[in-house]
């Protein structure tokens, strides 16, 4: 039997926390359906519920809307033309991770690999933001972070009753 030592098995424990991080980060950062990029970018959430009652919100013209919606959907088939390639990283980190041995330097460069992706999908968040900020008056935008952040807030206490719910008493 071999004897696995403390500094071994804090390793292989880094290494697989990092491995399901890698995997599960994008599931959680994104609505379902989405890949790298984020709601933001169309599809999912946004366009299907929280997007058009942004705009309810600010009163946005039907002008404003269509060039929005027009920002998003370019943008939607960019992500979606990426999201084949991100799953594949995905079985790639798995298939590295089940190998006998784990090849450190594939991990790495497989890390890159997601990080180079996640930039790029950020990149294009952070561009379809600004083009959405050119349609809207600096009012709208205003009222749009006041409502997001009220919801952000609703949303910390609603996770916080249900985890304090969800806690054992002892």
């Amino acid at each position: 039997m071999t004897t696995i030592t403390p500094a071994t098995r804090r390793w292989l424990g880094t290494l697989v926390l990092a491995l399901a991080g890698a995997a599960a980060l994008p599931a959680l950062a994104m609505p379902p359906g989405a890949g790298p990029g984020g709601m933001a970018m169309g599809g999912g959430a946004m366009m299907g519920g929280m997007l058009p009652r942004l705009l309810d919100r600010v009163d946005a013209t039907p002008e404003q809307r269509t060039q929005i919606q027009q920002i998003i959907e370019h943008n939607r088939g960019e992500r979606q033309s990426q999201r084949q390639t991100w799953q594949a990283l995905q079985d790639e980190a798995m298939t590295l991770f089940s190998q006998p041995t784990v090849d450190a330097n594939a991990v790495e460069a497989l890390r890159q690999k997601q990080m180079a992706m996640h930039d790029a999908a950020s990149q294009r968040m952070t561009a379809a933001m600004i083009q959405i900020s050119r349609v809207l008056s600096p009012g709208q935008r205003k009222q749009m972070a006041e409502y997001i952040g009220q919801r952000r807030k609703m949303m910390q206490r609603h996770y916080l009753e249900r985890q304090s719910i969800d806690t054992p008493k002892s």
